[in-house]
């Protein structure tokens, strides 16, 4: 009998050419195949939900996507291939997402089992924003770049994700000169716009909080930066980014007659 490290693997790559022929569409954009059986009544939080939810200027922008449902995806080696597998790795060798990506189509892997629906949610807007990322308009990066600078020349402290807040701790660590252009501001610019357009993204979709914590942006700047994301892509119709874009309801009506 093979040892676990020894057992096939198919990884993502592999399983990315197969699965493409063999995608069920959601829509015009989006495709889906499911590795780990999720029941019928709960696929709609898996699909139609955060997919309708996206603004159309973003679906308009992102190649097609398959979207696929592993039980498990595991790396076994820090630089090695990631792998679906449906015996569960170990904490250190799970991942939760991973892409294989074309100029022209992009195919997602979830680890699915196990997890909460939230969690895929919060991955699945992540690995969208970074296909938005690399297909941003000039006018989108421009404002974004303009809104960081304004940030670091105020000396704010604290960024969205872990992501962004390492990318601005190696960022402010050279000369207040060197801080708004060159390559670490751009690794910088790149890694919270992903994280602030996830929050964005996923705040359209689901009811979510923000945590409070000392690595947290102060809310007055990730208020501007909403902002920002909303008068780029905005929301699609029937949904809300702030709690008083939702229609107002006449307490009249929920009077009983």
């Amino acid at each position: 009998m093979p040892s676990p490290n020894n057992r096939p693997r198919t990884t993502v790559e592999q399983l990315a050419r197969r699965l493409r022929t063999e995608m069920t569409p959601v829509d015009a954009k989006f495709s889906y195949h499911q590795l780990y059986p999720v029941p019928e009544e709960d696929l709609r939080q898996y699909l139609q939900d955060p997919i309708t939810a996206l603004p159309p200027t973003v679906t308009a922008l992102l190649p097609s996507v398959g979207i696929v449902l592993a039980h498990y995806l595991e790396r076994q080696t820090p630089k090695g291939s990631v792998a679906v597998t449906e015996e569960k790795p170990v904490e250190a060798k799970l991942v939760l997402s991973s892409a294989v990506e074309s100029p022209e189509y992009a195919t997602l892997f979830f680890t699915v089992k196990d997890e909460q629906v939230a969690d895929y949610h919060y991955f699945l807007f992540d690995e969208l924003a970074g296909l938005l990322l690399k297909v941003l308009p000039a006018k989108a990066e421009e404002e974004w770049n303009r809104l960081l600078r304004e940030e670091l020349s105020a000396e704010v402290h604290g960024e969205v994700d872990d992501r962004s807040w390492h990318a601005k701790q190696k960022l402010q660590r050279k000369p207040m000169a060197g801080r708004k252009d060159g390559p670490p501001f751009r690794e910088y610019s790149r890694d919270s716009f992903q994280d602030t357009m996830t929050l964005y993204l996923h705040g359209i979709c689901c009811d979510i909080d923000v945590e409070a914590g000392p690595r947290q942006l102060p809310s007055r700047y990730l208020r501007k930066r909403l902002d920002a994301l909303k008068a780029l892509f905005p929301p699609p119709e029937g949904h809300a980014v702030f709690p008083e874009d939702l229609p107002k309801i006449d307490p009249r009506t929920l009077e009983r007659p």
